[in-house]
């Protein structure tokens, strides 16, 4: 607990950049990425602010966090489809090769629901969030590959099938269906999906088809395809999610 709350007080207090309207500027291991949003930020770190504001009675943590839904959705929610780009960059005005990455849309559609059932938002915001997350699933729906796999980049299906972001939208549709903010019908698609994972766990239990870590395509959206395929722990993690969530 001590490290969480250390490190949510250094993102809070300044330690992490931010962007042009005060947005939580995404930080790799290898880049501090100046002035971009990006997707994955929802998951890695917003969420966490939230939660630890939630352990601390801070409501100015859990203000800050739902700031950073409304402002990312703002930025990268592509108003056609309800898809999510990858990123936006402030300095060059931009969605990079506006690739609509499968595992950072997952990542949204895990964020949306858990940080509803973490902590209370208004009424306002929760309708706004959950109309979100039901326009991103439904298009969700119309790309699942028959496997019940779904694409690295949504839209391509030149792409390679990718297992981490097929749990994650496993997880997250059925979590959102188990929370009411979606309705059954939907259990088809995570049904797919759920039989998709199965057929890529090997012997061993490790979670295969799963892509590397990815940076922002900046050029082209052929850098997601490009990635190689391996076993991550976060491939183990989001497989783990989807099958509890079947459980309960």
């Amino acid at each position: 607990r001590d490290i969480a709350v250390e490190w949510v007080e250094w993102v809070m207090e300044g330690g992490l950049d931010r962007t042009e309207e005060g947005g939580f500027q995404h930080r790799t291991t290898d880049d501090e990425n100046p002035g971009e949003l990006w997707d994955d930020t929802l998951m890695m770190t917003v969420l966490a602010v939230a939660n630890v504001g939630r352990i601390l009675g801070r409501q100015e943590y859990i203000d800050e966090a739902v700031y950073q839904f409304l402002l990312h959705i703002e930025y990268l929610c592509d108003v056609k489809s309800g898809l999510w780009y990858h990123g936006w960059t402030f300095e060059g005005k931009h969605h990079f090769s506006e690739a609509f990455w499968g595992r950072g849309n997952c990542w949204v559609t895990i964020a949306i629901p858990v940080l509803l059932e973490m902590v209370d938002v208004p009424a306002s915001v929760s309708r706004y969030l959950k109309t979100v997350l039901v326009r991103q699933i439904k298009a969700l729906s119309a790309l699942q590959d028959e496997s019940g796999m779904w694409h690295t980049v949504l839209d391509d299906p030149t792409s390679y099938l990718e297992s981490s972001a097929t749990c994650g939208f496993g997880y997250g549709i059925l979590k959102a269906m188990n929370m009411g903010l979606l309705d059954r019908s939907y259990c088809a698609i995570s049904d797919k999906a759920l039989q998709a994972l199965l057929a890529v766990v090997d012997e061993n239990g490790v979670v295969q088809q799963v892509s590397y870590g990815t940076p922002m395509g900046r050029a082209s959206k052929d850098f997601y395809k490009e990635i190689p395929l391996r076993p991550m722990p976060y491939g183990q993690a989001l497989a783990m999610l989807f099958l509890m969530e079947m459980q309960g």
